[in-house]
């Protein structure tokens, strides 16, 4: 298994680490939160499958975080937490780069994993919800459901699992539970843990990520 590798495809920084052995691997794309960036997943790469290959794109947006920086998945970032409507953009933009990306890294992309942290995750529901046929699973860890949401039913057929911090104060555990709530209503196969800890992702969710990943 390669080293993690940068990459730049287009208008897209790209972070790729490339399992053993020749073909057309699984993909999971690893979603970064505001002010991160494509460096940003890699803590967690160690509970990936290692026969998959890992893409971790930089949002497309800077932040305007004055201390931070990083990057954004939303052109404006609400006072509130993002609508649907506002990670459209970057959803368009990121169907552009799945065209690009068969040519410079071979893949099974017609499905695919997304792990999406804070703002990642919110950024994955969304392209979920208009790409339902290509996501294979969605993991929203410490993360949020968009709002002005009001049709979860393209989700029904992903798998998704839900992982949160009890002492999150960046986005409290309350939008968790009732994401959670409004998937299974719409019929979502939802996996759930919870950690008492903040806004990061518990160890005991972290062995529950790895084993949802694992899954078929």
């Amino acid at each position: 298994m390669d080293e993690p590798r940068d990459l730049i495809i287009g208008n897209w920084t790209l972070k790729v680490r490339t399992p053993d052995g020749v073909g057309s691997h699984t993909v999971i794309f690893l979603i970064h939160g505001w002010t991160g960036d494509e460096r940003s997943m890699w803590v967690f790469s160690s509970r990936m499958p290692r026969n998959s290959l890992l893409i971790a794109p930089r949002a497309p947006y800077f932040s305007k975080h004055p201390e931070f920086g990083g990057y954004s998945w939303v052109p404006e970032r609400s006072e509130d937490f993002s609508s649907l409507d506002m990670f459209q953009p970057a959803s368009h933009s990121f169907e552009e780069l799945l065209s690009q990306l068969p040519d410079a890294l071979p893949g099974e992309y017609n499905r695919f994993g997304m792990v999406g942290f804070s703002q990642g995750a919110a950024f994955s529901y969304t392209f979920a919800m208009h790409n339902s046929q290509r996501v294979d699973r969605l993991a929203s860890l410490a993360g949020f459901l968009p709002s002005e949401t009001n049709n979860l039913a393209p989700l029904a057929s992903i798998p998704i699992f839900i992982a949160h911090g009890t002492e999150d104060e960046t986005v409290p555990v309350s939008m968790a539970r009732s994401a959670r709530s409004s998937l299974e209503a719409a019929g979502v196969k939802v996996s759930y843990c919870e950690s008492k800890t903040g806004h990061k992702l518990g160890a005991n969710c972290s062995k529950q990520l790895g084993e949802f990943l694992r899954i078929g």
